[in-house]
């Protein structure tokens, strides 16, 4: 038998037997798995983010699991079972793919994302182009989604000076807000948020990737200003701005002369 199919009846036999044996497994639900399910995911994003692949691999795992789990609890109310989570995935990227299963011509990948669109809309029922967008996503995820979804069906700009233009122009309206109430600044604040998102995907940016290697970044180098403050026997509540920068300088120096980004 071919190994992955090995590896992944093992994996089937052994969440019968748990749900069959284990305490824990066997009393599980949907409900109380979501919030795992959740973490897991953002555990495999964190190492993907890192580059650490022998914990995307770990991760990975982690999340196969749930799948079969969810699958497991769903087959014994009859639900559904496994084979038809399989099957369904397999006939949804057949059927998105014509370029591969049918007669098709694509150019690009830009095609295929538009086909994939159009195909959820005239041949799946889709009411909607945002319809597939969960209302649950964190906003700076859900924002890119919602672009990548109408940019989808052509609703885009076509040149990315266009794009930065409207960058500038949300800049502005957020700047004659700021002396307006906390309602009106928030108001642009969002539209600003949501033009830079649209630029950064336009120029083949993910701005959560963007923002999580920032926010890594800036973790990293504060620690730095911490353990020096300690070292020199002081607190960060008795340095000055110019001692806790000059330590901030020190860690971007060394970051750059270790080759780190």
């Amino acid at each position: 038998m071919d190994a992955r199919l090995t590896a992944f009846q093992r994996l089937l036999d052994i969440m019968d037997e748990l749900r069959e044996k284990c305490p824990w497994d066997g009393k599980q639900t949907f409900e109380t798995l979501r919030c795992l399910t959740i973490e897991e995911t953002y555990e495999l994003s964190e190492a993907i983010v890192d580059k650490d692949y022998n914990d995307v691999c770990k991760e990975l795992g982690d999340l196969m699991l749930h799948i079969v789990f969810y699958s497991k609890i769903a087959s014994e109310t009859n639900l559904f079972d496994i084979t038809q989570v399989l099957n369904q995935i397999c006939e949804k990227l057949v059927r998105r793919h014509p370029h591969i299963y049918g007669d098709v011509k694509v150019e690009s990948a830009n095609d295929v994302h538009e086909n994939w669109e159009k195909i959820k809309l005239q041949k799946e029922g889709n009411r909607s182009v945002l319809g597939g967008v969960p209302s649950t996503l964190p906003a700076m995820i859900k924002a890119y989604r919602i672009q990548e979804k109408v940019s989808g069906v052509g609703f885009d700009w076509s040149d990315k000076k266009d794009v930065w233009g409207k960058v500038q122009e949300e800049l502005a309206e957020f700047k004659a807000e700021s002396d307006a109430d906390s309602i009106k600044m928030e108001d642009e604040f969002g539209d600003l948020l949501f033009s830079l998102i649209n630029y950064a995907r336009f120029v083949g940016i993910n701005p959560e990737d963007a923002l999580e290697k920032t926010n890594k970044k800036f973790i990293r180098r504060f620690k730095y200003v911490e353990d020096q403050t300690i070292k020199s026997g002081r607190k960060l509540v008795d340095m000055s701005l110019a001692d806790m920068d000059t330590y901030w300088n020190e860690a971007k120096l060394l970051e750059q002369n270790n080759g780190i980004e």
